[in-house]
Order: structure tokens, then sequence, then C-alpha cells
């Protein structure tokens, strides 16, 4: 095997555009860098705990075949060959568990991969293992009794959010180049904002649904939830949704004049702090000089956190629950008491207390009939207002909390959520694409991003337009925190 002319640092830096462009040209074998990324997930893990379930040994084995058979490779159909990637605990893969960090699915062993798994690893992927998840994805901070608690790539102390906590911390330390998540409530795009990563959540029903666990039932919860790339740039993710979206359209509207840009107002009567809020205007400044750039609100914004919260009560939850209980009858408030007491139950306290929460937002049947009636009619307004436009928003109020208090911000019994989740709710009630860039850091040196939303079609745009603003504010920078645990 030929001397590595790149150092570790250089190789933890690559995205899996730059690694695969290396293993096609024979500057670097899949099995080396797979072997490096082995090296630093052990040195990392043990303080950062993204990483929860691995498959190494099979990694390295699909590496050493590829390397084999690198001289066959079709680089057109495989544009990530060799290249060794994440995933998050919640797609199935065959051969690991999918236990949605439940004790009583410790044992499950799935036999079939999801489907995007699938895909990805006709693109030439090697999965190197899971990332950590909350219990069934179900709230914005990654802690559950199976796994434990993962911790901000930054910060030991603060939260690496979630629901793919895992994901994005693992990426923003160099452990992954990219990986796959999903996003029903903030779940790529918070952790994203959080470590400092790049991620896509798809629009509706582009990516499929199947080999996902849970599965959300509700017809309005299932528009809401989507999935997509976490990674470190915005060519990656790119490269990974054509390859996992069902259809890429072919033919795209790119960055031009007569797309608009709407920028969401920095006072727009919900909290935002002072870095977030200059960098945005600066944001503004920047792309104004090239293209129709206003400050505006878009049509629903101030609806749709109230709306997010009642789509995920619809049912109370039911299946959720059944699945998280793994049984037909439960004392939510029960279980919530004696975790909080004991801390010796095998539920974590976010689950049930998310659970409790949504049994007191149930709607009602007519509300539900309403919430219908309102989404048929804002899909059409969306439909027109967004076709040739793109809309920058914050992805949250400030960065990374100390572990905790996002959860106690957005699940509080004071409806909290409808003051800090409208800029997150906002894509996921209206199924529309977004994606979440960083831009930053607060005087904490903690980083934050942006999102750039549009509709189905317009990803080239978002895409586009996201490598623009990676470009002049900085981008992915990895976090080195972990190096000398």
């Amino acid at each position: 095997m030929k001397q590595l002319s790149i150092t570790k640092e250089e190789l933890l830096q690559l995205d899996a555009v730059a690694i695969s462009e290396k293993i096609q040209k024979r500057e670097l074998t899949s099995v080396q860098i797979t072997e490096m990324l082995i090296e630093h997930i052990k040195q990392v893990n043990d303080s950062l705990n993204a990483f929860v379930e691995d498959r190494f040994d099979l990694a390295l084995e699909e590496a050493r075949e590829k390397d084999a058979k690198i001289d066959q490779a079709d680089f057109t159909k495989q544009p990530l060959y060799g290249v060794p990637i994440s995933m998050k605990e919640s797609f199935h893969v065959k051969g690991m568990k999918t236990t949605g960090t439940l004790y009583h699915r410790k044992d499950i062993i799935i036999k079939e991969d999801a489907e995007v798994v699938r895909k990805l690893k006709e693109a030439g992927a090697i999965i190197l293992g899971k990332t950590n998840t909350p219990s069934l994805c179900f709230c914005q901070e990654t802690d559950n009794k199976l796994y434990g608690r993962t911790n901000n790539a930054w910060d030991k102390d603060r939260t690496a959010s979630g629901s793919s906590g895992g994901e994005a911390a693992l990426v923003a330390v160099g452990g992954s180049p990219v990986g796959m998540s999903s996003d029903i409530g903030g779940s790529i795009r918070f952790p994203s904002h959080f470590n400092g990563v790049v991620g896509f959540k798809a629009g509706t029903e582009q990516v499929s649904h199947k080999g996902h666990f849970p599965e959300m039932v509700p017809p309005l919860q299932r528009r809401m939830g989507s999935y997509g790339p976490i990674g470190k740039t915005v060519r990656d993710a790119k490269t990974v949704y054509k390859i996992v979206a069902k259809q890429y359209p072919s033919k795209t509207r790119k960055m031009y004049e007569r797309f608009k840009i709407d920028i969401l107002p920095t006072d727009n009567g919900f909290p935002l702090s002072k870095p977030i809020a200059k960098r945005i205007e600066e944001i503004k400044t920047f792309l104004e000089t090239e293209y129709d750039t206003n400050w505006a609100i878009p049509p629903y914004f101030n609806d749709s956190a109230l709306l997010w919260q009642e789509i995920m009560s619809i049912d109370g939850a039911k299946h959720v629950r059944k699945l998280a209980f793994n049984r037909d009858r439960v004392n939510l408030l029960a279980e919530y008491g004696k975790e909080k007491l004991t801390k010796r139950t095998k539920t974590h306290e976010f689950l049930s207390w998310a659970l409790i929460g949504a049994s007191v937002f149930r709607p009602s049947e007519e509300r539900v009939k309403e919430i219908e009636q309102i989404i048929k009619n804002g899909d059409q307004l969306l439909k027109s207002h967004f076709k040739n436009r793109l809309l920058i928003m914050p992805v949250y109020h400030r960065t990374a909390l100390k572990h905790g208090e996002l959860f106690k911000e957005l699940f509080s019994i004071k409806k909290t959520f409808l003051q800090y989740m409208p800029y997150t709710a906002y894509a996921n009630v209206w199924g529309l694409p977004a994606l979440t860039i960083p831009v930053g850091f607060d005087d904490k040196k903690l980083p934050f991003g942006i999102q750039i939303i549009s509709i189905n079609g317009n990803e080239e745009a978002i895409f586009n337009l996201g490598e623009k603003l990676e470009a002049k504010f900085g981008g992915y920078k990895r976090s080195t925190l972990y190096d000398s645990e």
C-alpha cells in the first residue's frame, strides 16, 4: 500500500466528494480513509458519544473489495465509490439493530436495508455504523436510556440537539464526511445549526419512507417528515440528495436573476440573538448587490408553530406511545413521575413528557378537519409564492444551549414552543425543502447556521445559493475539541 501524501488532519477535513475524487485518482485508497475514520471515531467517541453501533470489520472488508475492483468501477453511477459514511440509528441497515434507542428493542437485528441505504450502497458508499438519537426521534435533544447522551461537538456541557444529534456531532468532529438523517420537527436542521455542519431536509415525499423507524402514521404527520443528508459541504448535500431522491428535476432552475430572495426580518416578533441577527443583516447586504432581495415574512409564518404542535399531537401520538412502552395501556404521568424520582425506569423522561404534551395538545376531530383545510389552501398559495423565490431565515434563536435547556424551551407546559419553533416548524408544516449551512460563530465560539427554503423543484437554486453563502461566510470548520480526549 502506497504512503499517504496528506496528513490525518487534512483527511479529516475532506468532504465525501473530495474523498471520492482522491479515490478515483488513486491518491487515496478506500481502505486508507476507512481505517483513518475508524481510528478517529474510536479516539473521540468515549467523550462525544455520537456513534452507537459499528460495522467496522465489514466496512474494512468492503473497502478492500472496492480497492480491488477499482479498475472496473463506474464512477458516474457510483459517485460515492469507496467512501465511508455514517447512518442515523433510525434507518434500517441489514445486519444491524434499529432500536429507536428503546431498551426493549436492543436485540432486534434488521434483515433488510432501508430504501435510502440501498441507494447509497449502490452508489458505492460504505457504511461505518450508526449514530445516536433521542428515543423514537421524538424530541430535539439526543439523550436516551439505551445509549446515553451525545455531547455538542464544540462544548461538552451543551446539547448536540436532535433528533439527528449523533449524526451532526460525528460529522462536526470529522468522524464521518456525510451521513443520512431524518426531520419532522427540525431534526436535521437543529443539530446542523448547533454543531456547525450542513444539513438538507428534502421536501414532502421526495425521498422514500421505507425502512425508517418509527414511521409516521397520520397523513398530516407523514407530510411533515422527510429525509436528507448531514455533511460538511453543500456539494455533499447535493450529491447525496441526488442519490436518495425519488427523482431529481431534470430541468432545474439555477440561481439567476429571476429568482427573488426573501429574508425574514430580524425584528420579526420572535426571539433572535444579536450575533445571528447581525449575520443575517450582513447576508442581505451581500446578496442585494446581485439579486432582488427583500425583507419579507412568508405566508402562514406566524401560524406554523401551533400547526406543527397540533399535527404532532394528532391521536395523542398514539402510535409513538405504543412503540415506546411496548404495551397498549400506560399511565404516562406515573411513568414520568417514577423516572423523575428514581432515574431507574427504562423510559427517558424526555420521551414520557413529550408524550404527555401530545395528549395535552391533541386536537379535536373538528380541529383536525380545520387543519386539513388550512393545509390544502396553504399548499396552493405557497406553490405560487415560492415558484421563483427563495427564503432565508434562522434555524433557532440562539446557539447551543446547556444540556436539557432546549427541551425545556420546546416542551414547556407554558407553550413556549410558540416563541421558539416558528423558524424550524415552517418547512415541516408546509413540506418544503430546507438547506441549513453554517455561517458563523458567536462570542462563546459556538457555531450557528441559517436555512434556505423554497418548494420542491427548486432544489438546484437552493444548493446554488447555499454554495454562494458557504463560500462567503466560512462554511464548515472541524471541531478538534475531542481530538486529545
